[in-house]
């Protein structure tokens, strides 16, 4: 019996990256045949501005080439349009009468640009700007006409707009709103980008609605609905996209604005799943590539056969560069859906920034000019972080991405796109030699889909480069951790995430075990990182907490005792990289061992004192000092901050003693003698606790657990 078979009707970005990980996954399990509308293999739709701008042909956006399908085996016909399917027999049917059997069938057939209801929209001179014919067609026109408008204040009309003036044509822009990008902006930072297009000669007409399109023969103007006119040569259609449905509606498949899907992609009919911008979760329409990539991924993984989240649903933002200058967006900006927590306006920079709240809660944000925040704004909105989350920012220029880089913790999203986390990026410096933002595109996929993240990952490589003192131990010298790998504590943590993998073996096998049963030391790393917890019956728990009695009277703090029932309390489900011991003395007379504990509280004359990184066994350490505090609920509030920055942070079964002396003790201070950074910490930990409780995990039984 052969593979089963495998079709995808659409040949863009969200299909293909399914396509991608289905090959990584499990390359054998399907036979797979790809249909494509138009002529070309996959292209990175988000660089069409590049293409029209001139400079950048086709090959250069090309995602996957004619190679790429070959060597995978994939049958792919460009050129050729689905026209339905038959649910029943299994079928699709395209327009040149090829008819295809299906086991599993992808409609990933994207959108088309909307052309709305115009007189004279037909007219030879009017075109939309969606795909490469149209960019061909707005070059072609500009070698014989010089006069262009463009309907459409949005991201694509803008960028439409920088295309036809780097290729010498006059450019009005067209808005019925009052102010530019007005989905993703506020009006103080549209008002900032159109005064800078205007210095790079666009001329702009907002509140105009076009009532028809002039010309006999072609296009030669606009009439509003005001009665005025402009003339043009050349009228560009950037007004929206509309889901390509066609294919989903002749197949009695159900729609509404788009392919009604659920939580693993599949439509009503069976077998047959939808994903991109043609796809509908929950009543949403996503058109962005980050959401898009996150349906492909955990579409894959279900046609693998492997465990996978269902998919949740998307933040949607965008982090763009509209005509050489940055902008990021998330979340809600508009007055009326949130209030403004910070806003911030620097008219000598040329910089904004604004973030909102709801109900106390980080809700949206916009920056304009330095976008270097986006990625920390986007966690704090993701997680719903209280307002207190804000901290003050130095602002400005390039020092200030670099810094933003250094505070950023290793596990934490630069490219959300392709989910290329700060560790990964960094360890292709550091391991791979990665000396250009570009080998690090080819070594990690960061900033390779809408390159918003580009002057971030910029940031990272300075960063990298210039904090080579600061590498562990692990990165300079690449110690395997074991004899089953080449690859360190680092590297393997970089490669894996929860979910990544169904199990350890298939993570072993994707990585290039030299053992592919790998050994008890392998095993567990691999399942601490991936995520995959075993109960271990009469298993020790993961935090110890002792008080000593007081030996002094007269000298004791008797919240010593609440300390620890609290740290017990708040602590219990926690999955840390190794056993925490802790130590809480009730006066400066009874030490309790704080000094040679993991982590030690004491009472002090000032209120209590934090010390980590304590050890009493060989090699004997003393826990360094991280800060006072004069109330016990602040101290502990600080204990549990600085086990959830561990825990983040850590390698599987790496002390707290070694992970001090690498995070280093200056930068623990600076995170845990702020209290919003220690709420932030502790909200983080919180969510994770119950996920924990209620899967009654313990990491340590993986050691007893073979091919999991």
């Amino acid at each position: 019996m052969g593979k089963p078979r495998l079709v995808v009707v659409g040949n863009g970005m969200a299909g293909m990256r399914c396509v991608e990980h289905i090959c990584d996954f499990a390359p054998d399990r399907y036979e797979i045949t790809v249909f494509g509308n138009e002529p070309h293999p996959n292209y990175n739709r988000i660089m069409l501005s590049k293409v029209l701008q001139g400079g950048t042909n086709v090959d250069d956006i090309t995602i996957h080439d004619w190679n790429w399908y070959k060597e995978r085996g994939i049958s792919l016909y460009t050129g050729e349009t689905a026209l339905r399917a038959d649910p029943g027999l299994q079928r699709i049917y395209t327009e040149s009468g090829r008819v295809e059997p299906y086991d599993r069938l992808i409609i990933a057939t994207g959108s088309s640009a909307f052309m709305p209801k115009i007189p004279g929209i037909h007219k030879p001179g009017v075109t939309a700007f969606r795909n490469i014919a149209d960019c061909e067609r707005m070059m072609e026109a500009s070698r014989t006409y010089k006069h262009a408008a463009v309907i459409g204040g949005g991201l694509l009309g803008l960028e439409a707009a920088r295309g036809l003036l780097n290729l010498g044509m006059e450019v009005d822009v067209i808005h019925n709103a009052s102010y530019l990008m007005n989905r993703q902006l506020d009006g103080a930072a549209a008002e900032m980008l159109k005064r800078e297009l205007t210095k790079q000669g666009m001329r702009f007409l907002v509140e105009k609605r076009t009532e028809r399109i002039l010309g006999r023969k072609r296009a030669e103007g606009l009439q509003f609905s005001d009665g005025s006119r402009l003339g043009a040569d050349l009228i560009v259609l950037a007004v929206g996209i509309r889901p390509n449905i066609s294919v989903a509606e002749a197949s009695g498949i159900r729609t509404n604005r788009a392919i009604v899907v659920d939580d693993y992609m599949q439509t009503s009919a069976d077998h047959v799943y939808a994903v991109g911008e043609c796809a509908e979760h929950r009543g949403i329409v996503y058109g962005l590539v980050a959401p898009l990539y996150e349906q492909a991924r955990v579409l894959a993984m279900h046609l693998c056969g492997r465990h996978t989240e269902p998919y949740p649903g998307s933040v949607p933002y965008a982090q763009l560069k509209v005509s050489g200058v940055e902008v990021f967006s998330a979340g809600l900006i508009q007055e009326g859906d949130c209030e403004t927590a910070l806003q911030h306006y620097d008219g000598v920079k040329g910089t904004y920034k604004k973030v909102t709240m709801k109900n106390g809660r980080i809700a949206g944000a916009v920056l304009f000019g330095d976008t270097s925040e986006g990625t920390e704004l986007l966690g704090y909105l993701k997680r719903q972080a209280p307002v207190s989350a804000l901290k003050a920012q130095s602002a400005g220029g390039n020092s200030s991405l670099v810094k933003s880089a250094e505070a950023m913790e290793d596990q934490e999203t630069v490219c959300n796109c392709n989910s290329v986390t700060k560790g990964a990026i960094m360890e292709t410096v550091w391991l791979d030699g990665s000396q250009t933002v570009d080998q690090i595109r080819e070594r990690t996929k960061a900033s390779g889909s809408c390159g918003g993240c580009k002057p971030m990952v910029a940031a990272m490589l300075e960063l990298a480069k210039s904090s080579e003192r600061k590498k562990p131990v692990q990165a300079s010298a690449s110690v395997p951790i074991c004899g089953c790998t080449e690859m360190d504590r680092a590297s393997i943590r970089a490669a894996l995430s929860p979910g990544s993998d169904v199990s350890v073996q298939a993570a072993m096998l994707r990585l290039g075990w030299k053992r592919p049963e790998g050994c008890p030391v392998c095993r567990s790393t691999a399942a601490y990182y991936l995520g995959i917890h075993r109960t271990a019956a009469g298993g020790e728990p993961m935090i110890r907490v002792s008080a000593s009695a007081p030996t002094s009277p007269g000298l004791l703090q008797p919240e010593s005792g609440r300390i620890a029932l609290e740290l017990e309390r708040r602590s219990t489900g926690w999955i840390l990289p190794t056993r925490i011991r802790i130590a809480v003395s009730p006066s400066p007379r009874d030490p309790a061992g704080v000094l040679v504990h993991d982590l030690g509280i004491a009472a002090s004359p000032a209120g209590w004192e934090l010390y980590a990184g304590g050890h009493m066994e060989h090699p004997v350490k003393a826990g360094q000092l991280v800060g006072v505090l004069p109330d016990d609920g602040d101290i502990t509030d600080m204990a549990l901050g600085c086990l959830a920055l561990y825990r983040d942070s850590a390698y599987y079964r790496e002390p707290m003693w070694e992970w001090v002396e690498r995070y280093g003790l200056q930068r623990l201070r600076e995170k845990l003698l702020d209290p919003d950074e220690r709420e932030s910490l502790l909200e983080t930990m919180e969510i994770g606790r119950s996920v924990e409780i209620n899967t009654h995990s313990d990491i340590h039984s993986e050691e007893r657990t073979v091919g999991i």
